[in-house]
């Protein structure tokens, strides 16, 4: 708990400590329950407002040794005992209609959002989400699970009409108060079946404790129980509301346009497909500048390091080792974004295959480096797949290959953990997608891991998180991959370079079978004599190999020991030329300026 983002503030932290004491959360309890009480007793005192804001504020100063306050349930009567006993304590009839108001939206609120995510689920709309909560050791009834599986019709208009429920909601507010009671009462058997079926029992009180302000703000304004009631709240909420919208437009067209921008030493190249990828180099070998279609990297022989990112990745996730070769060594490195992601723009129409991406680092590497330079590819995740589809049309290039917690194409095939994974993250980078082109990234947390970066590319590595287009790029990727990847029958063809497989621990702990594909995949490579083979990083996972800055440059002087075993020899120039002038014009323009 100590580690939460809220307990980095000192006041909240001194607070914590001292309700965590035994003595001060049995007292805490003991005086809940003594309130509680009170409040089942007959009466309509002002005290009972503040029995309430009681109830509610030591559930949320308990919340740090109780976690119980993470539940919707806890959420949602913290929210009514508030605002409740807020109202019940001012003499404001305004103040209390403006409070109820709050209530009743936020009804609202809670109930639309949750139909409506339900509703972009694929398992909700194909009627297999109950069937599968029921199956749950957690939340499930096998009796319930039955009845599923025997009425299958039964179960699909069970959810749909759940999801009807859920999504049309706020219906309940333009019918004049004819949909109130019938609307109402199937919200109320919908929790009370919840808590007896899933015995989630919290919900039985939770949520039809906003149903009376359902009511009372659905009453026609003609009704004499509801006489001078103020509706302006309404008003103001709808403000709030376009405020916030337009907030939000501000702020993603802002971070598109930092995403777009990139980086003030960032350059552009034009590929055979038309697609622009932004690049950005870096290298303590000499002077850097542009040279008209290339880039001077010095007069180093030491090969140049190119780096490939992941699957809805940034190439800024190689800052940790890109900074430590770029301070540290002689080796120019070269990171870019792939067409989509970041700067880089996907200009072609063509259906995406796998290819396009390949064909794109390939043109990359012999349209901006200098003819003759040797290259090492660096590929994390599926860029360590394409960086690896690369190796034979770059094999005069090549000194070599370092692939960083790899995809493999047999993965989805053999690897049963890899294979149900992919279902889940289909519809998670979908979903972003859907969310964030419908202007939500105002609303979307900043990831744990991204401050585990160099503090200098954060920002604007959460724009390109907050940026719908990353996501859809991802999308379109992943759809590609993953139809590639099951229909992959064959093994990998012996590769023409040394390579090296930098593992995450985690990745071949949990998934036994992901160690043989990347024996696979070293064996590919078992033609170039001892340099690389595999290194497992202790402790790391997929995503801190990079993100880490212990692991990164454990990574980095793996990278290092390899580099140094590998030859760095130039290649001839005329040979090089020659293959330069095979390539489409497009292929070695650039634009910008250099580290």
């Amino acid at each position: 708990m100590k580690k939460s983002p809220e307990s980095a503030n000192p006041v909240i932290r001194k607070i914590s400590n001292a309700v965590a004491h035994r003595e001060v959360t049995l007292a805490l309890h003991a005086a809940r329950a003594a309130v509680g009480v009170g409040m089942l007793l007959p009466g309509n005192s002002r005290w009972r407002g503040a029995g309430s804001l009681f109830l509610g504020g030591t559930t949320c100063l308990l919340a740090a040794r109780h976690r119980y306050g993470t539940d919707g349930s806890d959420q949602v009567a913290t929210l009514v005992q508030g605002a409740t006993g807020l109202a019940r304590l001012s003499r404001s009839t305004q103040t209390q209609d403006a409070l109820l108001w709050y209530v009743a939206l936020q009804a609202n609120l809670s109930y639309a959002a949750s139909g409506w995510v339900k509703l972009l689920g694929e398992r909700w709309r194909d009627a297999s989400a109950l069937p599968g909560v029921m199956r749950t050791r957690t939340y499930g009834s096998e009796k319930i699970y039955q009845l599923t599986q025997s009425h299958p019709k039964t179960s699909k208009y069970v959810q749909h009409g759940v999801l009807a429920l859920e999504c049309l909601f706020p219906l309940v507010h333009l019918a004049g108060g004819r949909l109130t009671r019938p609307v109402l009462a199937s919200a109320a058997s919908f929790h009370v079946a919840n808590g007896f079926v899933m015995g989630l029992g919290r919900f039985m009180t939770a949520f039809p404790s906003m149903h009376p302000m359902v009511a009372y703000t659905t009453t026609p304004a003609s009704h004499p129980a509801v006489a001078g009631r103020d509706d302006r709240a309404v008003k103001a909420a709808g403000l709030l509301l376009a405020a916030g919208v337009a907030a939000s437009a501000a702020l993603a067209v802002q971070r598109r346009s930092t995403v777009l921008e990139g980086w003030p030493t960032s350059r552009r190249f034009v590929t055979r497909h038309g697609n622009e990828l932004l690049y950005e180099t870096g290298g303590d070998t000499g002077d850097t500048f542009d040279t008209g279609d290339t880039f001077d990297t010095g007069h180093s022989d030491e090969p140049v390091l190119v780096f490939a990112a992941g699957l809805a990745s940034t190439s800024e996730h190689f800052a940790w080792i890109t900074e430590r070769f770029v301070n540290e060594t002689d080796h120019p490195v070269v990171s870019y974004a792939r067409a989509g992601y970041g700067g880089s723009l996907r200009r072609t129409t063509a259906p995406y295959e796998l290819a396009e991406s390949v064909d794109d680092l390939e043109d990359l590497v012999r349209g901006v480096l200098p003819a003759g330079r040797k290259v090492v590819l660096v590929g994390h995740s599926l860029g360590g797949e394409i960086i690896r589809r690369a190796a034979d049309r770059l094999s005069d290039r090549l000194a070599g290959l370092v692939y960083l917690d790899p995809a493999h194409p047999a993965e989805l095939q053999r690897s049963e953990r890899q294979s149900e994974g992919s279902k889940a993250l289909s519809e998670t980078i979908a979903q972003a997608s859907r969310y964030l082109r419908l202007g939500s990234g105002i609303l979307m947390s900043r990831p744990e891991w991204l401050d585990r970066l160099p503090k200098e590319y954060r920002r604007r590595v959460f724009a390109q998180y907050t940026d719908a287009r990353l996501w859809t790029a991802g999308k379109r990727e992943w759809e590609a991959v993953e139809k590639d990847f099951r229909a992959f029958d064959g093994t990998i063809a012996p590769l023409p370079v040394p390579g090296l497989i930098i593992a995450a621990q985690q990745t071949v702990d949990q998934d036994p079978e992901q160690l043989l594909l990347y024996n696979e995949l070293s064996h590919a490579h078992s033609g170039h004599g001892e340099t690389g083979g595999i290194e497992v990083v202790e402790g790391s996972d997929h995503d801190s190999l990079l993100t880490n800055a212990a692991h990164a440059h454990r990574a980095a002087d793996l990278i290092a020991t390899f580099l140094a075993e590998v030859p760095a020899a130039r290649v001839p120039a005329d040979a090089e030329q020659g293959e330069l002038q095979d390539q489409p014009q497009d292929a070695a323009r650039t634009e910008g300026t250099a580290r």
